[in-house]
């Protein structure tokens, strides 16, 4: 694989993991809480992260064969599934597909936060575990296993500079204000919008030459 696929690999997702844009959350959920516990829950949600995405990149082709899903289907419902949450990224709107309001109020009585709702939905949720998956996919069809070194790259990538972010998190809210994160989390959206409408594509060509139709 390529110096570009290794690029767009951790654009990708660093983009659907956003954790710059889920810093007012963070700020919000941990108000008052010691330094101690704060870093305690931030490691919490780095080994969240690690474990989800790398299960579910390892495991993905046994549940594409248990499901009986073919890769094409599942590009195509996944690059819908990143696009809404691209959609609502773009509008200032936080994906329903990370947090209900019953998790965002129990978050706020519970140590535990650094596994649900930070950990899962909000870091590893179902558009980072779509994307690992999809990425994985890729890499068994080209048959260069050199990808998958670049998949564990993206998501260790994305993992210590979500360590980094959520450290600084007070810090990073007070430069930027809620504008500025909303802002970022826009930019990061329209690009998750453009590598799901390319999921898309990808997934209806190659569904419509295994039907032979081309």
């Amino acid at each position: 694989m390529s110096i570009e696929f290794g690029i767009s690999v951790i654009v990708t997702i660093f983009a659907i993991v956003n954790p710059l844009g889920n810093v007012p959350f963070f700020v919000t959920i941990t108000d008052g809480y010691p330094h101690e516990v704060r870093q305690r829950i931030i490691m919490m949600v780095c080994v969240v992260m690690i474990v989800v995405l790398f299960v579910f990149a390892i495991f993905g082709d046994l549940i594409f064969y248990v499901y009986g899903i073919t890769i094409p289907a599942f590009r195509i419902a996944g690059g819908v599934l990143l696009f809404s949450i691209a959609f609502s990224m773009m509008q200032g709107r936080r994906p329903t597909t990370k947090i209900t309001e019953a998790e965002r109020v129990r978050a706020l009585e519970e140590e535990q936060v650094g596994v649900v709702p930070l950990g899962i939905p909000m870091f590893a949720g179902p558009g980072s575990i779509t994307t690992v998956m999809i990425l994985t996919s890729d890499v068994q069809q080209s048959g260069d296993v050199t990808g998958y070194i670049w998949i564990f790259i993206g998501v260790m990538v994305t993992v210590i500079l979500s360590y980094l972010i959520l450290s600084y998190s007070d810090v990073l809210f007070r430069i930027m204000g809620r504008t500025g994160t909303m802002a970022f989390s826009r930019i990061m959206g329209l690009v998750l919008a453009a590598v799901a409408v390319q999921f898309i594509i990808v997934g209806v060509f190659q569904a419509i030459e295994e039907a032979g139709l081309i």
